[in-house]
């Protein structure tokens, strides 16, 4: 029996005759191997078979016991627990885009803490502390960058406001931009307030960042002269504002006294938030923007143009001013009003009068005596519109009211039947009387006359074409506005503005003091200009207000100082090219 097994196997693999398997060989060359012809199986061996069911048991041996563990032994502990268990959806606070100047220079940005960012990694609770405070460089940008307001807590901790909110300046024009997405993040917290677990479910976005075109060096010199003249001399404040007079851009705004945005962000200090509302300096106003001042003498340039364009005076003819003129006065016909000159200016031309700003010349020609004929009060207004000085400027700020300029129908708004008389024309051409102008509208109207008469939309953003775009052309002759420039230029080199008569560059300036309250002891100090003389670049205004009348020092002062700084740590600027 055993035999016949044993020949019954040899049987079997005598299937495959010797013969053959010399055959095959011989097409081994033709095998394709990548389909594995030629190759002969092998089974797989049974310890493998056996160690792979042994790793299959012990996995499965390991979840029961766990699922033993805590389904039996303490499943009462962990039903109890979820019970208690609540999961809540809180905020992630994104960071506020960065502001910075026209150098990179950041004026506004986010100041974390040690300690707030521990507590910010550490512990994802609806209760903890922001992340970050808004910071901002000082002092001399508040009114210009504003300030925000941050997320706010109800009385049981949770945040029902989340989100900062610009409130004042650039934070709150270009909010949208800069504000970022917050994120949001599940957390599991039991009874007690103990966190077992979160996840975030949104990441937060950061906000865009801004690049202004303030030069923070120029800004950061001209508030401190303006600070340091207003304390030593009596002013209760001032501003001052320089422009890119061929696009607009706004190198530098500053307003002073101003408020400190980080103290009204955070509204903790109430007894320093207070002493802002209750001053009388007025604090929150900014100045540049929305006050309103009479402009005196700098009026003159603008109607200088409008005399010439009207053909009321050439601009070589000389007109005397012995001090004053006198007209008869209509309550009491026997006797003269006397209109003053703020000196006696002897013979002077048009450019001649706008060096020495003589008020019998610009009387003369705004409102005529005797052969000398007048521009009158309609084509006075006329001009004063055309340069913008009754209209918002467009900035990109908010808080811009719009000047006043005198007139008939204004005066009987305000003065009920009195009617408009030669002596109201007078004042006008003066830039007195009702007359109102905002800083910005005047560095405007200065920079249409630096650049031949190209009225420019004001704007705080670097490269801002939209802006740019926005003008419009005060089609005047250019020999006019060469008339003009002369005169400014004079003004600078022997007139009232003869401290900017430095070496370094050629000034352009206008000078003005404008008479202020019943008793006129006190005064609003001007100057107006710009520079270089023979290409000009930047436009600027300073206005000091409410000085005493006796004062010697007034706004060139302030504009002779920061020329000085400026010939130093920032000569780009004078560059003629």
């Amino acid at each position: 029996m055993f035999f016949r097994k044993f020949r019954k196997k040899r049987n079997i693999n005598a299937l495959v005759d010797p013969d053959e398997i010399f055959l095959d060989s011989k097409n081994l060359q033709n095998f394709d191997r990548q389909q594995f012809e030629g190759r002969i199986e092998q089974p797989i061996p049974r310890i493998t078979i056996n160690l792979l069911g042994a790793s299959f048991l012990l996995i499965t041996l390991v979840f029961l016991i766990r699922l033993s563990y805590l389904q039996i032994e303490n499943g009462d502990m962990y039903r109890e627990r979820s019970e208690e268990n609540t999961l809540k959806s809180i905020n992630i606070f994104t960071e506020r885009g960065i502001i910075y100047d026209r150098n990179m220079k950041e004026l506004a940005w986010n100041q974390k803490t040690d300690s707030l960012v521990e507590i910010s990694l550490a512990s994802p609770d609806p209760k903890e502390d922001l992340p970050y405070i808004r910071t901002y460089l000082s002092p001399g940008f508040s009114h210009v960058l504003g300030y925000v307001s941050y997320p706010a807590k109800d009385a049981e901790g949770n945040y029902w406001k989340t989100e900062f909110e610009g409130i004042n300046g650039l934070e709150k024009e270009y909010h949208e931009k800069i504000k970022g997405e917050n994120g949001s993040k599940m957390i599991e917290t039991d009874a007690k307030g103990t966190i077992h677990s979160f996840n975030i479910v949104n990441a937060p976005k950061e906000g865009d960042d801004l690049v202004t075109s303030l030069d923070s060096r120029i800004q950061a010199k001209l508030f401190s002269s303006i600070q340091e003249l207003s304390e030593t001399n009596g002013f209760t404040g001032g501003a001052g504002i320089i422009m890119d007079v061929q696009n607009g851009e706004i190198i530098s705004s500053t307003s002073f006294p101003e408020y400190d945005s980080e103290i009204l962000s955070l509204g903790k200090d109430t007894k320093q938030i207070n002493e802002y509302i209750h001053d009388e300096r007025k604090f929150f106003l900014n100045r540049t923007v929305s006050g309103l001042y009479t402009p005196g003498s700098i009026i003159k340039p603008f109607f200088s143009l409008g005399a010439l364009a009207e053909n009321v005076i050439d601009p070589s003819k000389k007109i005397l001013s012995t001090g004053s003129i006198s007209i008869p006065n209509p309550y009491f016909p026997d006797q003269k009003t006397v209109f003053k000159d703020w000196r006696v200016n002897g013979w002077t031309n048009m450019a001649e009068a706008l060096a020495v700003s003589s008020d019998v010349y610009f009387y003369e020609i705004g409102g005529g005596f005797e052969d000398q004929k007048g521009l009158g009060i309609l084509n006075l207004e006329k001009y004063a519109k055309l340069f913008g000085f009754d209209q918002k400027t467009g900035i990109d700020l908010a808080g811009e009211v719009k000047g006043t300029i005198p007139s008939p129908a204004w005066k009987l708004k305000n003065f009920g039947d009195d009617p408009w008389r030669i002596g109201n024309t007078y004042h006008t051409s003066i830039g007195q009387y009702g007359f109102q102008v905002t800083p910005l509208e005047a560095v405007r109207a200065t920079a249409a006359i630096a650049n031949f008469g190209k009225m420019l939309t004001p704007h705080f953003i670097m490269g801002d074409k939209k802006m740019e775009e926005k003008f419009e052309t005060i089609d005047l002759k250019k020999e006019y506005y060469d008339v003009v420039h002369d005169g400014m230029r004079q003004a600078v080199t022997y007139g009232t503005a003869v401290s900017l008569n430095v070496p370094y560059v050629k000034v352009v300036a206008k000078t003005g003091t404008a008479e202020i309250g019943v008793a006129k002891k006190r005064v609003n100090s001007w100057v107006i200009g710009f520079f270089p003389y023979e290409n000009p670049k930047f436009a600027f205004t300073i206005v000091m207000e409410s000085g005493p009348a006796i004062n010697n020092v007034n706004a060139t002062s302030v504009m002779r100082k920061l020329l000085d700084w400026m010939s130093v740590n920032t000569p780009e600027y004078f560059d003629p090219a």
